[in-house]
């Protein structure tokens, strides 16, 4: 039965990124290509994250009220009419009342209403030992498929040649794709089973005894998202198209190779966590990649600024499977999915604010300050990161201490040999 679930969430997780990765590029090229600007672009983008984040609140709170295999179905009915309405409207509000109450995803990563389901279901289908290898293969999929799904970004062209169509018609056809891909999820959910307990816990409890931490972690949490919504794919892509004037061709290819460099860098995280612990991993593999993007600005050559966004594929995302893993193992089982949302929500919230600025900062000048702005706040994330919970151990870190017998009112693991 956890083989099956761990399945069917993969197949899931790949669908769903493929989309991501050609729309996320897509996106702000087909709103110029409406006649919108820099800033409009933003505004939509921060729209998508930002009802993404609600919903995501809404269902992880919400979630023991239905079977987890029910809201997954709803969310892939979403996804499916988001993509068709996409494809239809072609004025601003339209538009962004759309990417408020859709799933479009902007982002190379999951920001979506999937994720809070599908992180309780994978927690409760593995061992402790397991758990960080397992959330290293869901979001390595993620990646790679997602990478895949960037090449597709160059289909418009291919397609608008091929058929004599514009360029405008092509990209719709990629929204209707879009729609195609979140029904295809469906089928893969639809065989979960409609109860899924861990351990004899209730599932999709509210927070209590893990609150304390969950709700630090938000904080912080959002404080990088707020950072890497400056830098989201769709807002990174745009500045590329203005900096360099690349086709939507040309930034698939790169995106699917810094995809590509990411995905293998989870399998690194794997390793890397097991010697030095999850919350190292996190930071000190995050930082340099930090340093890295505030540089990349200064480059004087499109060549030096893919060398430098390569660099930095190969760091940045070690910290995913990683955090994913450690909300799980610091809470307990039955608040997993409500510790879930609560975590990746306000990330979305914050996220949502800063493509907006992104977009304006454009508008005035094409050096790079959205990037910039989004390293310097994603350093001192990682410092308050580190401060607050490098003592703070999951229970695979923690042999010799048992997972049930922690304090009632902290919801975390003693330190080796300290006191709780």
């Amino acid at each position: 039965m956890k083989l099956a679930v761990q399945t069917r969430l993969l197949w899931g997780r790949g669908l769903r990124a493929c989309a991501d990765g050609f729309v996320s590029l897509l996106l702000p090229v087909y709103l110029l290509g409406l006649g919108m600007n820099p800033f409009q672009v933003g505004i939509i983008t921060t729209g998508t994250l930002l009802g993404s984040g609600v919903l995501s609140l809404l269902v992880g709170l919400h979630a023991r009220r239905l079977p987890y295999r029910t809201w997954l179905l709803l969310a892939c009915v979403l996804m499916a009419a988001t993509g068709f309405a996409f494809a239809i409207a072609s004025d601003f509000w339209p538009l962004l009342i759309i990417a408020v109450v859709g799933t479009l995803n902007p982002s190379s990563g999951d920001v979506s209403v999937f994720l809070p389901l599908e992180h309780a279901l994978l927690a409760g289908s593995v061992e402790d030992q397991r758990r960080t290898a397992f959330f290293a293969r869901y979001n390595l999929v993620g990646s790679l498929v997602a990478a895949l799904g960037a090449l597709l970004a160059g289909m418009p062209q291919v397609i608008a040649a091929a058929l004599h169509v514009g360029t405008l018609t092509a990209i719709r056809s990629m929204f209707v794709l879009y729609g195609l891909l979140g029904l295809v999820c469906a089928m893969a959910y639809r065989s979960l089973p409609t109860v899924h307990k861990t351990a004899g816990a209730r599932p999709g409890a509210p927070l209590r005894q893990s609150k304390r931490n969950v709700y630090t972690l938000a904080a912080l949490f959002s404080m990088d998202a707020f950072a890497g919504g400056f830098v989201v794919q769709s807002m990174f892509a745009l500045w590329l198209f203005d900096r360099f004037q690349l086709s939507p061709l040309v930034a698939g290819t790169i995106f699917f190779w810094t995809g590509l460099v990411s995905a293998l860098s989870y399998l690194a995280a794997v390793r890397i966590a097991g010697r030095f612990g999850l919350v190292n991993t996190m930071v000190f593999t995050h930082l340099p990649s930090s340093v890295l993007l505030i540089l990349i600005p200064f480059t004087p050559t499109l060549g030096w600024a893919l060398l430098l966004l390569l660099a930095r594929s190969a760091l940045s995302q070690m910290d995913v499977p990683t955090r994913g893993s450690y909300v799980m193992a610091i809470t307990l089982p039955d608040e997993r999915a409500a510790a879930a949302s609560v975590t990746s929500v306000p990330r979305s919230l914050a996220a949502a604010a800063s493509p907006a600025l992104a977009g304006y900062l454009l508008t005035i000048s094409t050096f790079g300050w959205p990037l910039i702005a989004a390293g310097a706040l994603k350093i001192a994330y990682d410092l308050l990161l580190y401060a607050r919970f490098k003592h703070i151990r999951p229970p695979e870190e923690q042999a010799d201490v048992d997972f049930a017998s922690r304090d009632p009112g902290s919801s975390i693991l003693p330190e080796r040999g300290g006191t709780p």
